[in-house]
């Protein structure tokens, strides 16, 4: 987000923060999502709300008389705080709110020492999806309705996932927000892991690493960037020796498959 949005972002965090202390954290997880969704299919409302013409409580009110009793105090006061703001983009308000849900659900996971699981389950989840194309094209289906995608997650995740990590597992297939599956998961693992002030790298190796590899890299990436980094291993027989890192944006390459296409990338150019 920019400008305006960055600003308003910062005031919303503060009241959401303030609130989430004693919230019920999945319920207002889920509640803040379902608002992001209504404002996304509701084009005219999303305007009303974001209207810069508009005085913030003339558009706080209409919130609260739209939502008041059908969300809890703590999604309320979220949202209301939301509509006053001024944002760049209409769109901005909707994924502000969604960004706060996965928030909403990473506190909950936090508050049950199991932050570092829900990131976890998020990547495993992902990699099931890569490995599994006829399950990704159902997942991806617009054609299918929620329910049923809902319904396969459940059997598919039952025992697997936490009822938090189950819960955006839902929200990142059925509600896409003109995503793919791979980039919502990926954006969310990003909010989760800022929870922690961590980046996370994505490591791809032929073998798998010993706890000792884990540690050595981890304190490496951690002096490269000043931060801690959380490690996602997969083990990749297409690497054929070496491993590369995937940071962001950022990839460090030192698979024999990596040489490999940098040399036929240079043969062609």
């Amino acid at each position: 987000m920019r400008g305006l949005s960055r600003d308003s972002l910062a005031v919303v965090e503060e009241r959401f923060e303030a609130v989430a202390e004693t919230a019920d954290l999945p319920r207002l997880a889920e509640e803040l999502d379902a608002i992001a969704d209504l404002l996304d299919r509701e084009h005219g409302l999303r305007r009303a709300l974001t209207d810069p013409a508009r005085p913030g409580e003339q558009k706080a009110q209409a919130a609260r008389i739209l939502l008041e009793g059908r969300v809890g105090d703590a999604a309320l006061q979220v949202t209301l705080t939301a509509v006053q703001a001024r944002w760049t983009r209409a769109g901005d308000l909707a994924d502000a709110l969604e960004r706060f849900s996965v928030i909403a659900a990473a506190a909950a996971a936090e508050a049950d020492g199991r932050l570092r699981d829900l990131e976890d389950e998020l990547f495993r989840f992902g990699r099931i999806v890569e490995s599994s194309p006829d399950l990704r094209r159902f997942l991806t289906d617009t054609g299918v309705p929620a329910e049923r995608k809902e319904q396969l997650l459940d059997t598919l995740l039952s025992g697997k996932a936490s009822p938090v990590g189950l819960l955006l597992i839902k929200q990142v297939v059925t509600r896409p927000r003109g995503r793919s599956l791979e980039r919502g998961l990926e954006e969310y693992g990003n909010l989760i892991a800022a929870r922690q002030r961590r980046l996370v790298a994505v490591v791809r190796s032929a073998v798998a690493f010993t706890e000792e590899q884990k540690q050595r890299l981890a304190a490496l990436l951690r002096s490269s960037y000043g931060r801690d980094v959380h490690l996602n291993v997969e083990v990749d027989p297409r690497v054929l020796g070496g491993f590369s890192v995937q940071v962001g944006d950022e990839l460090i390459d030192t698979t024999i498959a990596g040489r490999i296409e940098e040399v036929r990338r240079r043969l062609v150019g």
